[in-house]
């Protein structure tokens, strides 16, 4: 397994598409580097020598943010976010949708499980 910025990339897969398993790089960038590094996007990310593995990181290394810088970039904006109490901060904060979504019937997987609130008893029942 060719191993790129610390990730170890799938052999038995084009090397765009194992590129693609790097957090910080999708398809389209995949791709691209690979044009920057001319290499054929087709071959088995296996079959990659050293060379064209060294020149496919210093790419990625020179021009990108991946893997663990992303996700601290990522953290410190929603931190950044949560400390000056913006609208999204707040909603970051409660665990809610952060981009306008509806929360009445939907939002599930950000509010997590529903909570059942107890109704109140009718008249009839207290009698």
């Amino acid at each position: 397994m060719p191993r790129i910025v610390g990730v170890d990339i799938p052999n038995d897969k084009p090397a765009w598409v194992s590129l693609a398993y790097i957090h910080g790089i999708g398809y389209y960038m995949a791709k691209k580097i690979l044009k920057e590094a001319n290499i054929n996007p087709q071959v088995r990310a296996g079959k990659l020598t050293e060379d064209e593995v060294s020149r496919i990181s210093q790419i990625v290394d020179r021009d990108l943010l991946v893997e663990g810088q992303l996700r601290r970039q990522v953290a410190q904006d929603i931190s950044r976010l949560r400390e000056i109490n913006c609208y999204r901060g707040i909603r970051h904060k409660r665990g809610l949708p952060v981009r306008g979504q509806q929360t009445q019937s939907n939002a599930r997987t950000r509010k997590g499980k529903r909570k059942t609130v107890a109704g109140k008893k009718s008249v009839k029942e207290m009698r």
